[in-house]
């Protein structure tokens, strides 16, 4: 039993004070308002729910600051994937998870409790099929499992270099998988991922280039009716490429050939028209957003004010793991917003609403939807809880929902003190409990990948 009593909390319904939440099992029993803390509670200022991140490529935890000089042309997309492409061709499974395990808790270590794993490195080095379909898979979800995140594996066909079904390339072979390959992976993910508290497995083509029609409709009932995740409209370049090919754009065709529904999570969507952006709010998807990486890639900038006029499904997500700040991701999609059209708090709910408050709600409600995991300080959710260090100065005599917009635009993942992860306190002021452990592991994997 764990018990545990907030000054104020933000609960479905928004902010209340004196808040008991009890839970058991890493699900919450009861939560009780204006009552006075037991001598067994621990006692804490303010707590809210924590945040889903729905989209990430662990393994390139260990790139990050490694790709930032200029190449002789033109840098891009295109180029940095190159470079990703190098470090793919090194990594073991030792390292693999090593590697997750740091990105793990440092995303525990920010806010978020839940992650949507977009998992494409299936092979070993070379494209060789490890005897163990699931044996990456499984090092994902050990790497859940050290640090207590909950984990949504989304296991991801790469069956092709581009549009039309083009052959992979000589660096993708770590990737590339027929529908039988693909299917065991599924089905090892599965066995792997039940053993977690709260995990969920969901698939993902990749992306239309990656994947032909058929194997995207084959895909879609391998799903058994869980959530599909999709790369789309991330870079000019894939636009043009998708109009050469079907004479449509890319979430254009998708929705013309697929029934997306409230499953599907659009990873990015940075370049839609406004007939794709309304089509996309009516079908109920989610659109991933991910600002950090979209601006340290030069992708582009979604049109989230008008998305979310138009009642649109955000979350966001962490992707490349450049930076790994859940308060950064949603600060710098407002900022994002602003430089775009010149004004402020563009992504408010209305006049007088907190932009902070709208951003945590539109996301942690569209990441919980995609990532399978009821959000809420409410019964019978998952114990995940945030606690913020209110003694910081960015958080002095911050109330309700001001303590969120400093959260976000002012302090960011240094003013997170404590996160419960299913029940388990994970992160003790600030600091994840295994992190020196899991900083040793991982610098080693970096000693034997970059020399």
């Amino acid at each position: 039993m764990t018990s545990l009593w907030f000054e104020s909390a933000l609960l479905p319904y928004g902010w209340a004070s004196h808040v008991r939440v009890t839970a058991s099992n890493g699900r919450i029993d009861h939560v009780t308002t204006d009552v006075d803390p037991n001598d067994t509670d621990e006692r804490l200022n303010v707590g809210i729910p924590g945040v889903p991140n729905l989209h990430s490529h662990a393994f390139q935890r260990g790139i990050a600051g490694l790709t930032e000089r200029r190449g002789l042309e033109g840098d891009s997309f295109w180029t940095w994937r190159e470079l990703m492409y190098q470090f793919v061709e090194r990594i073991n499974p030792d390292e693999m998870e090593a590697i997750a395990s740091l990105a793990y808790a440092e995303m525990l270590e920010c806010g978020f409790t839940q992650v949507g794993e977009f998992h494409y490195l299936h092979h070993d080095r070379g494209g060789i099929p490890f005897a163990d379909p699931g044996e990456l898979a499984g090092r994902l979800a050990a790497a859940a499992a050290n640090t207590g995140i909950g984990l949504t594996l989304l296991p991801t066909l790469y069956a092709h270099g581009g549009f039309g079904g083009a052959e992979p390339g000589t660096r993708q072979r770590r990737f590339i998988n027929n529908r039988d390959q693909f299917a065991a992976i599924v089905e090892a993910s599965r066995k792997v991922v039940k053993a977690l508290p709260g995990g969920v497995v969901g698939v993902a083509p990749h992306s239309l280039r990656a994947v032909t029609p058929e194997e995207l409709a084959w895909l879609v009932e391998l799903s058994r009716g869980s959530v599909i995740h999709i790369h789309i409209a991330e870079q000019t370049k894939e636009v043009d490429d998708c109009i050469a090919w079907s004479g449509r754009r890319p979430v254009e065709w998708l929705l013309e050939h697929t029934a997306v529904d409230e499953r599907w999570c659009l990873v990015h969507a940075t370049h839609v028209n406004d007939a794709e952006m309304l089509a996309i709010a009516a079908s109920g998807a989610v659109v991933g957003l991910c600002p950090i990486t979209e601006a340290n890639l030069g992708d582009g900038i979604f049109p989230a004010g008008a998305f979310l006029s138009h009642a649109g499904r955000i979350g966001i997500g962490s992707d490349s793991n450049v930076l790994i700040d859940a308060a950064e991701e949603l600060r710098l999609l407002e900022y994002s917003q602003r430089l775009a059209h010149r004004g402020r708090n563009v992504l408010a709910s209305g006049p007088g609403k907190s932009t902070g408050r709208t951003l945590y709600d539109r996301s942690v409600a569209g990441g919980a939807r995609v990532l399978e995991s009821p959000p809420g300080l409410v019964a019978g959710a998952s114990f995940d809880v945030v606690s913020l260090k209110t003694q910081e100065p960015e958080l002095i005599q911050r109330r309700q929902d001001d303590l969120l917009d400093s959260w976000i635009f002012s302090g960011g993942r240094k003013l997170v003190d404590c996160v419960w992860r299913a029940g388990e306190k994970v992160v003790i002021d600030g600091r994840h409990r295994h992190r020196d452990a899991i900083v040793v592991r991982y610098r080693q994997a970096l000693k034997n990948l970059l020399i």
